[in-house]
Order: structure tokens, then sequence, then C-alpha cells
């Protein structure tokens, strides 16, 4: 806990994304006088990645409430579980898996990224393996991943996407700390990525306190007040 008493408040980015994506809700915290931490999400795999995440948490001093955008929710709902300091858990057009879930198994009627994607190859390790990581076609970014945001910034967003590794969308997820911490979820309600209609279910299976906002995928960035407002509700909550 912070000089105000107020929870250390860390942000966890999702596939095709940085840390930079939260920028403008981050401004908006620090103003509130949140002290927040957005550390880099490797997007290899749910167990490893988690296994990082979790690892940070643990060397911060204090309650931690845990944010977290698309296939970060996996991230952190595993993470959590394995952190004793987090104190609530707030996902933002986020994938939710219950245990034992995987997010191949998702489908969505209402996402259009799976058609967008491009697939590369990256080095697994010193033996010259290889394994599949993806990206979403730059030419198709701002319809798949930020329609609500403007052209210049979503070409921006485009070059500097983060791939995700293929195996992160097969591995099964472990516990899950949805199951014992308080919840929220934003709904972005034309989230054409990962579709709105399973974001919502996933929310719901939770018992998330939903907020529903009109807006894409990158919600954070196209209506970042709206997003901000549900990360301080919850941090006064939690």
């Amino acid at each position: 806990m912070n000089r105000n008493g107020k929870p250390t408040i860390v942000i966890v980015h999702g596939a095709f994304a940085d840390a930079s994506s939260w920028d403008d809700v981050i401004q908006r915290l620090q103003e509130q006088g949140y002290d927040v931490i957005a550390p880099p999400n490797p997007l290899r795999g749910v167990h490893s990645d988690s296994a990082y995440v979790a690892s940070f948490l643990e060397q911060i001093d204090g309650p931690v409430l845990l944010v977290a955008h698309s296939y970060g929710g996996a991230v952190t709902s595993n993470a959590a579980a394995k952190a004793a300091n987090v104190v609530g858990l707030v996902y933002v057009a986020a994938l939710i898996p219950e245990e034992g879930e995987r997010l191949t198994d998702v489908q969505s009627k209402d996402s259009i990224l799976n058609t967008l994607l491009i697939e590369r190859q990256y080095p697994t390790g010193s033996n010259g393996e290889t394994a599949p990581e993806f990206s979403i076609d730059p030419a198709h970014f701002r319809r798949a991943y930020a329609a609500d945001v403007s052209e210049e910034r979503a070409r921006r967003m485009a070059v500097v996407q983060r791939p995700i590794a293929g195996g992160a969308f097969a591995d099964a997820s472990g516990p899950v700390a949805w199951k014992k911490l308080p919840s929220w979820a934003v709904v972005a309600t034309e989230d054409v990525g990962a579709g709105t209609d399973i974001i919502r279910s996933m929310a719901q299976r939770a018992g998330a306190a939903i907020t529903e906002v009109r807006g894409s995928h990158a919600i954070m960035i196209s209506q970042p007040q709206a997003v901000t407002d549900v990360i301080v509700e919850a941090a006064k909550s939690a």
C-alpha cells in the first residue's frame, strides 16, 4: 500500500500490444495518487507468463490490484492464484478462462481476429528448433483490434505490436484466482477482436461486476476515462 493508503495497481497487457497501450489510463491513475506498474507480458504461454507475473507481484510490498487486457486476463487469473498480495482483479476486454480450459477451446461468433493473423517462426532454444507465433496483419489491424482509434495511432500500434506464441492458446489454465477474489470487468460492446459475446459470458461466469462500454477491443485506448473509473472503483472496494 502506498503512502496514500492505496493499493499498487499492476497492469498486464495482452497479445498484439505492449504496456504503452495503457498510457492514457496510467496517466489518469497517477493523477489520482495511485502507484502503477505495467510489466511486460512475455506472451509465450499461460503457464510461463503467469509464473513470471506472479514472481513480479511477490516482490511488491503491500496489496495489489491486478488489471489485465485480452490474453492478459488468462495470465493474471493464474498469476493471482500464486501471489498472496493480490486483493482484486480487473478484466478489460479480457479472456477469463476456467481451470483446465484452453483458449483454443474458446470460440466467439463475433470475432474476426483469427482470419487476419500472420504466422512466423521464432527460435525456442539453442538447438535450432522453432515454433509459430502470430501477429495481426497490419493492413487489417485497425479493423480487427482498434476500430475506434484514429487511423494514425492504429498504424503505429500495428507497427509495434508484439506477437504471441501459438502455444499460448494451447496451455490449459491452472487454478484461477477469480474464484476467491472480487473481480470487475469492462466489456467493450463493439469488440470484434476477442468478441463481445465471449468476453461478456466469461465475465458473467466469473461473477465479475460488469460495466459495458461502447468501444473496440482497444477500449483502454479509445475510452481511457471509462476504464479508469472502473479501476478506481475496484481499488476503493478491494
